[in-house]
Parts: C-alpha cells; sequence; structure tokens
C-alpha cells in the first residue's frame, strides 16, 4: 500500500531554489532516510510534507486512513502544562482511556470517577498498552510526570516529543534528528525499537551507525534533485562512490571539450548566424556543467596549531558536587601529546560540569587542575552557538581574523577560508540569521578553529551537520596534531576518532577504559551477562533452598503421624524386643550342638526369617521415630 506520495514538488525562497520538480513515494513497511548537505532543504521538506509549510508547486497526499507521526526539531505541544499533558494529548481512545484512567488517580476519593476509569481501561484493554508507556518513558527518562512544560530545557523537550510520537503509534512516522539530545542508552533503546517495529518511516539523521541499521532505503536531496538508493548506509556510500567518480569523470571531459568551444566562440564574428546558435546554446551549457564543480569542492580545514610544549594539563584528586549530588569526586589523570579522549555516560551525571572545570568555567571544591603553559583551548559547545543574527557571515570570521595561517604556511583571507567550509561567495554575504541550523554549527567551528587550538574539546559538534561535514570534520581531527576530547552521541564519529574513553558511572565515579565505544559496549554487554548469570545462578540458588526449606516443612506436615501410625510405633518396639528374644533362643539352639541334622537345617531356616523380620520393623520403627 502506498502511504505517501510526492509529485513534481518544488520549494524556493526568492531565488534560491531548494528543490525542484522531485517526486518520490514511500509504501507501508519501508523505512528511509532523508539525506543532504546543510541548507539544501531536508528540514524545509519534511515541513511540507507535515503541512506545517507551502511548497511553490508540485502535490503532497498521504494515504486517506494513514495516521502520520512527526517529530520536530523544535517541538509545539499546544495548550499542555504538564509532561503527562503533553504525552497523552491523543486521539487514540486507548490513550484517551489511560488519560481518564491517570486522572482518577490523581483524585482518588473520587469513587465515580475510578469507577469510570477501570471500566474504560477494561473496555480498550488498556493495561498492557499503560506498561508499554511507563516503558517508553522509562527508556528515555521522562520522569516527574506532573512537570510544567515550559520549565523543560530544549534537550527534555526533545525526549518529551518523542515519547509521545511512539506512545501515540501512527502507521507512519517522521523523525527529524531523533537522536539529538539523546544519550547513548537512549540511542541504542530506540534504534532496537524502531528495528523491530513495523512502523512505516521517514528520517532525517546525521546518526550514520542509527541509519545503517534501521534504514532500507536513503534518498537525497543533491543540487535540487532527489536520488534514490535502495539500500542501507554502507550500500549508499558504494553507490554514491560510483557517482562521484562518474561525475568527475563527465566534468574532466567537459572542461577538456569547453577549451575547444571557447576558442571557437572567441573566433566568431558579432553578427553570429543562426547556424551557429545551436553551439552556443551547447556551449552555455557546457559552460555550467564544467564549472560546476559538484563533486571537487569539499571543505579543507587544515588550519595551523599552536605550538605545544611537554606539559599538557594535569588533574589531582579533582572534586566537585552542587549539594548530595556527586559530579566529579576524586579524579586525577595527567594527559599526554595526541591524547583522543571520548566521555561517555548518561545526561546529568557531570560530563559538561567536567569540561566546564577543565577550562576555567567553574572552580571545584578541591583538587588542583594544572595546564601547560602553551596550551590553547578551542571549546566548542552547545552553549556557545551565540552567532550575531544581525552580521554577514564573512564579518563573523574578520572579527576574529582578517587573515588566517595555515598549516603548511599558507595563509588565506576570511573569504578563502570561509570557501573550505562550504560557504561559497553568495552564502558569505548573507545574514546569520538566514543560515540553517546545520549551517551555524559549521560557522561556529570555523570560528573555533580558526584561533589555532592546540587542545581541542567538543561537546555535541555532530548535532545538525551534514554527512559531508561530518567526513570532512572527521578527517581534520584525524589529523589533527594536539590533543582531544569529544563528548557526543554519534558512536560512529566517536568510533573513527577516540583511543579511550572516560565514562562517567555516576556519584562522580569516572571510569577510564582503554579502547574504543564499541569495545565499551561489548565489555558492558558482557558485564551485563555476567551480571545476570550471577543473578539467575542467585535466584536458583534462593529457590533451591527455599524449595528444599518448603519440602521439609511439607514433608514433616506430611508425615505427621496419625493415631494409627502412633500405635504402630509403639507397638513395633514390643514386636522387635520379642523378635530379638527369639532370635538369641534359636541362636543358642544352633549353638547347643544338640540338634540333628534336620532340626539344624529347620532352625537355621527360621533363624534367617527372624533377622530379615527384625531388620524390616526396625528400619520401620526409624521411619516412624524421624517424625516423633
Amino acid at each position: 500500500m502506498n502511504y505517501l506520495s510526492v509529485e513534481n514538488l518544488s520549494k524556493s525562497f526568492g531565488e534560491r531554489v531548494l528543490f525542484e520538480n522531485i517526486s518520490f513515494g514511500i509504501n507501508k513497511g519501508q523505512k528511509v532516510a532523508l539525506v543532504a548537505k546543510n541548507g539544501t532543504g531536508k528540514t524545509s521538506l519534511l515541513k511540507i510534507l507535515t503541512g506545517k509549510d507551502g511548497s511553490n508547486s508540485g502535490e503532497v497526499v498521504f494515504h486517506k486512513d494513514v495516521h502520520v507521526g512527526f517529530l520536530d526539531q523544535n517541538p509545539d505541544f499546544g495548550s499542555a502544562e504538564t509532561i503527562i499533558e503533553a504525552v497523552l494529548n491523543s486521539n487514540n481512545p486507548v490513550i484517551q482511556a489511560i488519560k481518564t484512567y491517570e486522572e482518577a488517580l490523581q483524585d482518588p476519593n473520587n469513587a465515580q470517577k475510578m469507577e469510570e476509569g477501570l471500566a474504560q481501561m477494561d473496555t480498550h484493554k488498556a493495561w498492557d498498552y499503560e506498561l508499554k508507556i511507563k516503558q517508553i518513558l522509562s527508556k528515555l527518562r521522562v520522569d516527574d510526570l506532573e512537570k510544567r512544560i515550559d520549565t523543560l530545557s530544549g534537550g527534555q523537550k526533545k525526549r518529551v516529543a518523542l515519547a509521545k510520537v511512539l506512545i501515540d503509534e501512527p502507521d507512519f512516522l517522521i523523525l527529524d534528528e531523533p537522536t539529538n539530545h539523546l544519550d547513548l542508552d537512549m540511542i541504542e533503546w530506540l534504534e532496537n525499537y524502531l528495528s523491530a517495529s513495523q512502523l512505516t518511516l521517514l528520517m532525517v539523521t546525521h546518526d550514520r551507525y542509527f541509519l545503517d541499521r534501521i534504514c532500507t532505503e536513503i534518498i537525497e536531496l543533491d543540487r535540487q534533485t532527489l536520488f534514490r538508493f535502495k539500500g542501507n548506509y554502507e550500500y549508499y556510500l558504494e553507490k554514491k562512490a560510483e557517482l562521484t567518480q562518474q561525475a568527475a569523470s563527465e566534468v574532466e571531459k567537459a572542461q577538456n571539450l569547453m577549451r575547444k568551444e571557447l576558442d571557437w566562440v572567441r573566433r566568431q564574428p558579432k553578427a553570429r548566424g543562426t547556424k551557429a546558435k545551436y553551439r552556443l546554446d551547447a556551449f552555455d551549457e557546457l559552460k555550467k556543467k564544467a564549472n560546476s564543480g559538484v563533486y571537487q569542492k569539499e571543505a579543507n580545514m587544515g588550519v595551523k596549531m599552536s605550538r605545544m610544549g611537554k606539559k599538557i594539563l594535569e588533574i589531582e584528586n579533582l572534586h566537585k558536587s552542587y549539594g548530595d549530588l556527586k559530579m566529579v569526586e576524586n579524579f586525577s589523570y595527567v594527559f599526554q601529546r595526541r591524547e583522543r579522549i571520548g566521555i561517555v555516560g548518561q545526561n546529568g551525571v557531570g560530563k559538561s560540569t567536567f569540561l566546564n572545570l577543565l577550562t576555567g568555567k567553574i572552580q571545584p571544591d578541591s583538587g588542583e587542575i594544572t595546564k601547560g603553559e602553551t596550551i590553547v583551548y578551542g571549546y566548542y559547545t552547545q552553549e556557545g552557538i551565540k552567532l550575531p543574527e544581525d552580521k554577514r557571515v564573512i564579518e563573523v570570521v574578520q572579527e576574529i581574523a582578517e587573515e588566517i595561517e595555515l598549516d603548511k604556511g599558507q595563509k588565506l583571507s576570511p573569504a578563502q577560508l570561509l570557501e573550505r567550509f562550504l560557504f561559497d561567495r553568495d552564502k558569505q554575504y548573507n545574514y546569520v540569521s538566514t543560515l540553517s541550523g546545520g549551517e551555524r554549527r559549521r560557522l561556529y567551528l570555523l570560528t573555533v578553529l580558526v584561533q589555532n587550538p592546540n587542545f581541542l574539546i567538543l561537546d555535541e559538534p555532530t548535532n545538525d551537520l551534514d554527512l559531508l561535514t561530518l567526513n570532512v570534520l572527521e578527517e581534520f581531527l584525524a589529523d589533527f596534531g594536539g590533543c582531544l576530547i569529544i563528548v557526543t552521541h554519534d558512536r560512529y564519529f566517536m568510533d573513527k576518532l577516540v583511543d579511550h574513553l572516560f565514562v562517567f558511572e555516576g556519584e562522580g565515579f569516572i571510569r577510564d577504559f582503554n579502547g574504543k565505544y564499541r569495545e565499551y559496549r561489548e565489555f558492558k554487554h558482557l558485564q551485563e551477562l555476567e551480571k545476570e548469570k550471577e543473578k539467575k545462578e542467585s535466584k536458583q540458588g534462593k529457590q533451591k533452598e527455599e524449595k528444599s526449606t518448603k519440602k521439609t516443612a511439607d514433608d514433616n506436615q506430611k508425615r505427621k503421624l496419625s493415631y494409627k501410625e502412633q500405635r504402630e510405633y509403639e507397638g513395633l518396639e514390643q514386636e522387635i524386643e520379642q523378635l530379638e528374644e527369639k532370635k538369641d533362643e534359636l541362636t543358642e539352639k544352633l549353638n547347643s550342638g544338640t540338634l540333628d541334622h534336620e532340626k539344624l537345617q529347620k532352625t537355621s531356616q527360621k533363624l534367617g526369617e527372624i533377622i530379615d523380620l527384625i531388620d524390616s520393623k526396625t528400619e520401620r520403627w526409624l521411619e516412624l521415630a524421624e517424625f516423633i
């Protein structure tokens, strides 16, 4: 079944064309990723699909029975004042039943309301669904459901919006950067959740592991046109490389042919005949293609690094708390040259606090941080993205430096450097207020790097960056000669760049793990399996002990002597005593030597029977004696 059909869609802002006459469709069960460079229209396309914006031309048609859910980068919760109101704000009858029940729980003295809530839960079979809601909220760490929406941070709002759209269970889910503001555990849970679900999915994401493991198809918006790749991210890279090579070859051929055409055009008289018009038209197309440089253009971030001395950064017995909340507890570390450290941990366990301690933005409660004299920090942080809206892009860079020195002695003007960061000449004179989220981050990153740091601290640098910029940034950081600390939820990015990890495990404890993130996850997985095994063995041992105790108690209760058994027990004592006397009597006769052969044989046989009888009755007596 076709869920979405897009026909000849176009969108532009004045002379700036984002895309033109693009068409595609998405069928039930497909999981599709949309990729594109920053500023080329990804978010605009999603807004058109969800009716939040209009197009210049074209048509968007959803199947009439399809329920669509949309996760926006900047979620709007309407009139909802609290988290619980936002999460349960849905027309889904099951969710409405749960909402009624939750409201009844807040008013326990209203018996009628509680009865109505219970009835609706039973009618819609909502008990299992309520459990699922609690699981989603728990995994995304959305708690304190009575908390007001207007008190939440941007990241908390994004998690609430994600929880809402998953709880609502739409047929077709559209996600704009779903992994932003999620920690690594949340991302991996969401990855597993979406992979296992039957949802039809269209999403924009820069998380390449996430994209590779969930999506079965990729559509790319490039040069105002849509390209489709049937496969995951790995397949997309293979096909993209082939297209790039083919396009580069075509551009080279066009450039060679253009030289010949250019010579011909220059030799033409001013009054050109109509016979040559076709060549002039062809020349114009050829010129456009030869000068496109579409696949040649890439960001080059080879800015010069400040000289680094022997002493880098030393941390000794560092402590930092906020009241009873420990952020860093007794942590020591000595940084070496070219350290490449990834920082991981749940939200709120002290990662940003640690970075602010290193850079002197906040002071420790105790301990020392000693920075080498030659160390120059470059600190990219989410809070630092405060670019002047009323300035042009080139003015932002000019305020930092009129000339930029590169690592190989070259010098560039701000305009030349901006081109290396994929800001063409037209874009350089745009106001910052017109930039997309990814373009803003790219510009801010440039302002950090242009100051020639030798100790880079990057706090979530990958948010909203396109795949091309991410690849270029990774290449630059791989060649960066200084120290590097990265806080990121992008596992792909981290695995490519870091050698070991600082793992924030809570209560101020920081584990120094020697290995990449994927190795840490394997380590954690083995730990969890071991804990599960110990827990299982402990549970089995406890159950066995309880079973044994219960069995003994049951047996005791079961074997408690009845009146008849009590009489039997008392009678056995007398019987055994009499049998013992009979045995002695027979034994004495056998030993007397007065019996003939026939009597001797009979007496011996009788003695054997008596002994067997004594054994059986003694065994029975002992069995009954245990319960006296």
